[in-house]
């Protein structure tokens, strides 16, 4: 089964010049047309885009909310006036032109409806579309008990998540970030003291604004101080979709100041707690064009998210990936620190890391350059079943294998010295060539079902007998 990216999936976006005398000239041309011109440009953008959006008004208006402040006239506007100023600075982004890759699968939180031997799932990926900005996608369908895969069928249609706009953060949480970042000096302490254990955005803006009318003058080090304390805030934040919704019209695109140029490679992991709650986490790398920083995704049923910051030293590279479960009281995440090696590490906090230890080397020559993992560990009988993915010569990616003790994630039982999947044939070409990749798997009716990524454009979904893995990863111990 092969998932191909679709040009004709659009959103629409503000699309605003950074220049307010550019600014200023449109609204000006806009605000001189006549009542009639005004009624048959708006007839004409509507006939024309309409039927590509599920509610095209609503964003309009939010797009002429956004330049509202340049207007140079207090007289009241017409709705439909307000709707062409609104498409004046609006443009369509076509989310997966480019690729739709990197998939990462869990069972999906409503199982009601299936039949015996079915499971429901909800597989995430990372769609690409021009400038390489890349945001997270979903897809809903139906493991049968034949070891068939169905997908849902795929709306023409996306739409964004209603940004909460005065979401709540965890003062020890928010507190030891800021140590993270290193601003442990008095202006920080000033902003945080007065704060509740469980504050709001607004509860944080006012807190910054009694300390710069207190400060009488705003040095460039109070100025800092409080641009990264409000960067923070902004780098947390709440999602929420529309119950009525299709899963395959989710869509999460950057948001924060940290991920401007690209949300990606989301880990979902199904984790329940030691009292049987589940909650969904997925790591994600968030890119700024500079600078990377992962992050972390909390939601119960993909309808609310918490996009969240993590703190420690531990936070260095990419592919960060949760334990299904606590381990002897602890979370425990997979990571590669130093690009080249996958490290275990221990935490009290799914939000905190500290200590990583190499667990598995560079070992064969296919995964000599470096290895990370592809996904978080899946449980077995057997052990902690982890995918990998290993760099080779001419920096070809291969998928492969290797076998966690369950009790202590840090021994390795076994690992493949073959990859599991290589790029062959047509798998080779793509936006980047003799790549397979995934951020996921799961286990269903004694199978390894595994969504990978071929070459950075579309992806895949293999199916591969758990215990005949099971077996090769024993006999390579």
């Amino acid at each position: 089964m092969t998932v191909l990216p679709e040009s004709a999936r659009v959103i629409l976006r503000p699309f605003i010049p950074a220049d307010k005398l550019r600014i200023a000239a449109i609204l000006g041309r806009t605000l001189a047309l006549t009542d009639m011109e005004v009624a048959a440009h708006l007839q004409h953008v509507m006939a024309d885009f309409d039927g590509r959006h599920l509610d095209i008004e609503s964003k309009l208006l939010q797009h002429f909310e956004l330049v509202r402040p340049h207007l140079f006239t207090q007289r009241s506007l017409s709705r439909d006036l307000m709707l062409l100023i609104g498409a004046m600075f609006s443009g369509e982004y076509a989310l997966e032109s480019a690729a739709i890759f990197n998939p990462s699968m869990v069972p999906h939180p409503d199982q009601s409806g299936t039949r015996p031997g079915e499971q429901r799932f909800i597989m995430s990926l990372r769609a690409t579309g021009e400038g390489h900005i890349s945001s997270i996608e979903f897809r809903a369908g139906t493991l049968a008990g034949d070891g068939g895969i169905i997908l849902d069928p795929v709306s023409r249609f996306v739409s964004a998540p209603e940004i909460i706009l005065d979401p709540h953060y965890d003062k020890a949480r928010f507190g030891r970030r800021l140590h993270d970042m290193g601003l442990d000096e008095p202006h920080t302490e000033a902003v945080m003291g007065p704060l509740a254990a469980s504050f709001t955005r607004s509860d944080l803006t006012k807190s910054v604004d009694v300390l710069r009318r207190d400060s009488g003058h705003a040095t460039p080090e109070l100025e800092l101080t409080l641009g990264q304390i409000q960067w923070l805030a902004d780098s947390n934040y709440e999602l929420r979709f529309s119950s009525e919704l299709a899963i395959s019209e989710r869509i999460i695109f950057p948001v924060a100041p940290s991920e401007t140029n690209g949300i990606e490679d989301a880990r979902f992991v199904r984790f329940v707690e030691d009292d049987g709650a589940v909650t969904y986490y997925a790591t994600y790398t968030a890119y700024n064009g500079t600078a990377i920083l992962p992050q972390l995704i909390r939601t119960d049923d993909f309808q609310c998210f918490r996009m969240l910051t993590m703190g420690g030293t531990a936070l260095q590279n990419k592919g960060m990936a949760l334990f299904p479960r606590r381990i002897g009281g602890q979370y425990m995440m997979l990571s590669r620190q130093d690009d080249e090696n996958i490290h275990l590490m221990r935490s009290n906090s799914p939000h905190h890391w500290n200590d990583p230890e190499i667990v598995l080397r560079p070992c064969e020559t296919w995964e000599s350059v470096k290895i990370g993992n592809c996904g978080s560990p899946i449980e077995t009988e057997a052990g902690w079943l982890v995918i990998t993915h290993g760099v080779g010569p001419m920096r070809k990616y291969c998928i492969g294998a290797a076998l966690l003790d369950l009790a202590n994630p840090a021994k390795v039982l076994g690992r493949l010295r073959e990859p599991l999947i290589s790029p062959e044939g047509h798998e080779r070409e793509g936006y980047v060539p003799n790549v397979v990749y995934s951020c996921g798997a799961m286990v269903h009716n004694g199978a390894l079902v595994l969504p990978f990524a071929v070459s950075d454009r579309s992806s895949m979904i293999a199916s591969v007998p758990l215990d005949d893995l099971l077996d090769a990863l024993a006999r390579e111990e």
